[in-house]
């Protein structure tokens, strides 16, 4: 892998990993919620659905979807079913003025579920399992060694991705004091859980080239 790649890789993943998406959306709520620290689980849970899926590329991914073209079809709908369950989760969620000098996670949310949480709509997002398998191979070259090339990748798109992660939970912790009021607290929630259906519906409309 040519350097001149290499940036050509870093370059597109910045811009992809910065366009506000499930994850991204995700680590925001959570910080909002539960304030940047105790947004780490979530991050991490993210973060390890990313490695996944990008791991499972470099392991042959591209020729499983290749041949089992219904695998595609079966993550999609897991996708979309989770993100509406978001959505609507998000929309008629209780609301609460929100403590933001608290420093304990609640008693109903632990930093496991946090976690899972993350995992979760990391793991069911069908765009990045079709990134994994049309677009990190095209910056592969076949004539060196595959896997030193599939690590440098993996890692600087895990480096980027946690960047963008820092980027919105720190804006979703400035955002929490403007959420006090629990009135503006419900529009955030309703504007979320709409967020989250609308990546639903366009999942519907995502199809394997």
């Amino acid at each position: 892998m040519t350097l001149h790649t290499w940036w050509l890789f870093v370059v597109a993943v910045f811009l992809l990993s910065g366009t506000p998406g499930p994850n991204m959306l995700h680590i925001l709520s959570r910080s909002v919620d539960f304030g940047m620290k105790r947004s780490i689980a979530a991050m991490a849970g993210c973060l390890t659905a990313l490695v996944t899926v990008l791991t499972a590329s470099a392991a042959g991914l591209t020729a499983v979807l290749t041949a089992l073209p219904g695998v595609f079809e079966i993550l999609r709908y897991v996708g979309v079913a989770y993100l509406l369950y978001l959505g609507i989760k998000a929309w008629r969620s209780e609301v609460a003025p929100l403590d933001v000098g608290e420093d304990h996670l609640s008693a109903s949310l632990s930093s496991g579920a946090l976690y899972r949480g993350g995992f979760l709509i990391g793991i069911s997002n069908p765009k990045l399992i079709l990134f994994a398998a049309a677009f990190l191979p095209q910056f592969v070259s076949p004539a060196a060694a595959q896997t030193p090339q599939f690590v440098i990748l993996v890692a600087s798109f895990a480096a980027v991705e946690c960047f963008w992660y820092v980027i919105y939970a720190a804006g979703g912790r400035s955002l929490s004091h403007y959420l006090i009021r629990p009135s503006v607290k419900r529009i955030f929630n309703r504007v979320t859980g709409a967020i989250f259906v609308g990546f639903a519906a366009l999942l519907l409309k995502t199809r394997p080239a």
